[in-house]
Protein backbone atom coordinates (compact mmCIF):
# COMPACT_ATOMS: atom_id res chain seq x y z
CA UNK A 1 0.00 0.00 0.00
CA UNK A 2 2.67 2.61 0.60
CA UNK A 3 4.32 2.06 -2.58
CA UNK A 4 1.22 2.88 -4.02
CA UNK A 5 0.98 5.86 -2.29
CA UNK A 6 4.98 6.43 -3.00
CA UNK A 7 3.83 6.10 -6.73
CA UNK A 8 0.79 8.28 -6.55
CA UNK A 9 2.88 10.78 -5.05
CA UNK A 10 5.25 10.59 -7.66
CA UNK A 11 2.60 10.92 -10.19
CA UNK A 12 1.18 13.60 -8.78
CA UNK A 13 4.43 15.15 -8.54
CA UNK A 14 5.00 15.03 -12.12
CA UNK A 15 1.72 16.49 -13.75
CA UNK A 16 2.51 19.32 -11.09
CA UNK A 17 6.10 20.12 -13.19
CA UNK A 18 4.16 19.50 -16.14
CA UNK A 19 1.61 21.81 -15.59
CA UNK A 20 3.96 24.15 -14.54
CA UNK A 21 6.07 24.06 -17.51
CA UNK A 22 3.56 24.58 -19.95
CA UNK A 23 2.09 27.33 -17.97
CA UNK A 24 5.26 28.93 -17.50
CA UNK A 25 5.90 28.27 -21.67
CA UNK A 26 2.67 29.92 -22.36
CA UNK A 27 2.94 32.91 -20.47
CA UNK A 28 6.33 33.38 -21.40
CA UNK A 29 6.70 33.10 -24.80
CA UNK A 30 3.42 35.11 -25.09
CA UNK A 31 5.12 38.25 -23.02
CA UNK A 32 8.09 37.92 -26.05
CA UNK A 33 5.81 37.46 -28.92
CA UNK A 34 3.80 41.14 -27.44
CA UNK A 35 6.55 42.87 -26.90
CA UNK A 36 8.96 41.24 -29.51
CA UNK A 37 6.71 40.82 -32.46
CA UNK A 38 3.75 43.06 -31.38
CA UNK A 39 1.40 39.74 -31.51
CA UNK A 40 0.30 36.77 -29.18
CA UNK A 41 -0.84 33.56 -29.19
CA UNK A 42 -4.61 33.84 -28.20
CA UNK A 43 -4.92 30.32 -26.67
CA UNK A 44 -1.84 30.70 -24.77
CA UNK A 45 -4.04 32.74 -21.87
CA UNK A 46 -6.93 29.74 -21.85
CA UNK A 47 -3.82 26.91 -21.69
CA UNK A 48 -1.93 28.82 -18.78
CA UNK A 49 -4.92 29.67 -16.56
CA UNK A 50 -5.83 25.63 -17.03
CA UNK A 51 -2.65 24.44 -15.73
CA UNK A 52 -2.83 26.99 -12.97
CA UNK A 53 -5.81 25.63 -11.53
CA UNK A 54 -4.75 22.22 -12.35
CA UNK A 55 -0.98 23.06 -10.19
CA UNK A 56 -3.05 24.40 -7.51
CA UNK A 57 -5.43 21.68 -6.48
CA UNK A 58 -2.75 19.10 -7.27
CA UNK A 59 -0.13 20.82 -4.66
CA UNK A 60 -3.50 20.81 -2.31
CA UNK A 61 -3.73 16.83 -2.34
CA UNK A 62 0.35 16.51 -1.82
CA UNK A 63 0.34 19.57 1.00
CA UNK A 64 -2.27 17.22 2.89
CA UNK A 65 -0.99 14.64 2.43
CA UNK A 66 2.43 15.62 3.67
CA UNK A 67 1.01 17.57 6.19
CA UNK A 68 2.24 20.91 4.88
CA UNK A 69 -0.67 23.27 5.28
CA UNK A 70 -0.85 25.73 7.34
CA UNK A 71 -1.97 25.27 10.98
CA UNK A 72 -2.29 26.88 14.77
CA UNK A 73 -1.66 24.06 17.28
CA UNK A 74 -1.26 26.34 20.19
CA UNK A 75 -4.53 25.34 22.26
CA UNK A 76 -4.73 21.99 20.87
CA UNK A 77 -0.79 21.37 22.01
CA UNK A 78 -1.63 22.08 25.64
CA UNK A 79 -4.67 19.91 25.77
CA UNK A 80 -4.12 16.24 27.93
CA UNK A 81 -3.39 13.40 25.26
CA UNK A 82 -7.87 12.39 25.24
CA UNK A 83 -8.83 16.09 24.43
CA UNK A 84 -6.25 16.35 21.34
CA UNK A 85 -7.98 13.50 20.15
CA UNK A 86 -11.13 14.12 20.46
CA UNK A 87 -10.31 17.59 19.19
CA UNK A 88 -8.77 15.52 16.21
CA UNK A 89 -11.65 13.74 15.76
CA UNK A 90 -14.22 17.04 15.73
CA UNK A 91 -12.04 18.60 13.37
CA UNK A 92 -11.34 16.06 10.85
CA UNK A 93 -15.06 15.53 10.90
CA UNK A 94 -15.20 19.25 10.15
CA UNK A 95 -12.85 18.94 7.67
CA UNK A 96 -15.00 15.86 5.60
CA UNK A 97 -18.16 17.62 5.50
CA UNK A 98 -16.49 20.83 4.32
CA UNK A 99 -14.95 18.27 1.26
CA UNK A 100 -18.24 16.50 1.09
CA UNK A 101 -19.45 20.17 0.64
CA UNK A 102 -16.33 20.62 -1.71
CA UNK A 103 -16.82 17.67 -3.48
CA UNK A 104 -20.79 18.27 -4.42
CA UNK A 105 -19.97 22.02 -5.76
CA UNK A 106 -17.34 20.43 -8.20
CA UNK A 107 -19.63 17.42 -8.86
CA UNK A 108 -22.67 20.28 -10.00
CA UNK A 109 -19.86 22.24 -11.94
CA UNK A 110 -18.56 19.81 -14.02
CA UNK A 111 -21.56 18.92 -15.06
CA UNK A 112 -22.33 22.29 -15.95
CA UNK A 113 -19.08 22.40 -17.79
CA UNK A 114 -20.17 19.46 -19.79
CA UNK A 115 -22.24 21.63 -21.53
CA UNK A 116 -20.17 25.16 -21.84
CA UNK A 117 -17.16 25.32 -24.13
CA UNK A 118 -13.95 27.85 -23.39
CA UNK A 119 -13.78 30.42 -25.48
CA UNK A 120 -10.28 30.41 -27.73
CA UNK A 121 -9.97 26.52 -27.81
CA UNK A 122 -13.49 25.28 -27.50
CA UNK A 123 -12.64 22.82 -24.58
CA UNK A 124 -15.27 21.96 -22.57
CA UNK A 125 -15.36 23.55 -19.20
CA UNK A 126 -15.77 20.64 -17.21
CA UNK A 127 -11.66 20.28 -17.66
CA UNK A 128 -11.35 22.98 -15.26
CA UNK A 129 -14.03 21.84 -12.58
CA UNK A 130 -12.89 18.21 -12.46
CA UNK A 131 -9.73 19.49 -11.10
CA UNK A 132 -11.76 20.36 -7.54
CA UNK A 133 -13.39 17.18 -7.76
CA UNK A 134 -10.24 15.06 -7.93
CA UNK A 135 -8.41 17.40 -5.30
CA UNK A 136 -11.94 16.75 -2.74
CA UNK A 137 -12.61 13.34 -3.38
CA UNK A 138 -8.06 12.38 -2.91
CA UNK A 139 -8.48 14.61 0.33
CA UNK A 140 -11.30 12.81 1.62
CA UNK A 141 -9.63 10.06 1.54
CA UNK A 142 -6.56 11.35 2.90
CA UNK A 143 -8.32 12.61 5.85
CA UNK A 144 -10.40 9.45 6.31
CA UNK A 145 -7.26 7.29 6.03
CA UNK A 146 -5.90 9.75 9.27
CA UNK A 147 -9.20 9.68 10.99
CA UNK A 148 -9.34 5.90 11.34
CA UNK A 149 -5.30 6.06 12.47
CA UNK A 150 -6.71 8.56 15.17
CA UNK A 151 -9.77 6.37 15.90
CA UNK A 152 -7.60 3.26 16.50
CA UNK A 153 -4.25 4.58 18.03
CA UNK A 154 -1.81 4.32 14.77
CA UNK A 155 1.22 5.67 15.83
CA UNK A 156 1.51 6.99 12.80
CA UNK A 157 -1.95 8.95 13.43
CA UNK A 158 -1.28 12.92 12.82
CA UNK A 159 -3.35 14.46 15.87
CA UNK A 160 -2.85 18.65 15.90
CA UNK A 161 -1.29 19.01 19.30
CA UNK A 162 1.21 16.34 18.92
CA UNK A 163 5.13 17.02 18.50
CA UNK A 164 5.56 15.31 15.82
CA UNK A 165 2.57 16.34 13.61
CA UNK A 166 3.80 20.15 14.26
CA UNK A 167 7.19 19.27 12.55
CA UNK A 168 6.66 17.15 9.00
CA UNK A 169 9.98 18.27 7.99
CA UNK A 170 11.59 16.83 10.67
CA UNK A 171 10.34 13.68 10.25
CA UNK A 172 11.16 13.58 6.59
CA UNK A 173 14.80 14.13 7.53
CA UNK A 174 14.98 11.92 10.34
CA UNK A 175 12.47 8.83 10.47
CA UNK A 176 13.30 7.75 13.76
CA UNK A 177 12.72 11.33 15.26
CA UNK A 178 8.57 10.89 16.02
CA UNK A 179 7.42 12.33 19.03
CA UNK A 180 10.71 14.15 19.30
CA UNK A 181 10.66 18.15 20.26
CA UNK A 182 12.14 19.92 18.39
CA UNK A 183 15.51 20.67 20.62
CA UNK A 184 15.73 17.01 20.75
CA UNK A 185 15.78 16.88 16.70
CA UNK A 186 18.33 20.04 16.67
CA UNK A 187 20.17 18.13 18.77
CA UNK A 188 20.17 15.45 16.76
CA UNK A 189 21.37 17.45 13.77
CA UNK A 190 24.40 18.86 15.93
CA UNK A 191 25.78 15.97 16.80
CA UNK A 192 26.50 14.00 13.69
Amino acid sequence: MKQLVSRLESLVEGLMAVALAVMAACVFGNVVLRYVFNTGIAAAEEISRLMFVWLIFLGAILALRRNAHLGVELVQARLPKPARKACAVISHLLMLYGLWLFLYGSWTQTLIGLHTFSTVLGYPTAFMASSGLLCAASMMLIVLANLWRIVIGHPDAIVPGNAAAAMPQAHAEHPGTHGATAETVYEQKVTK
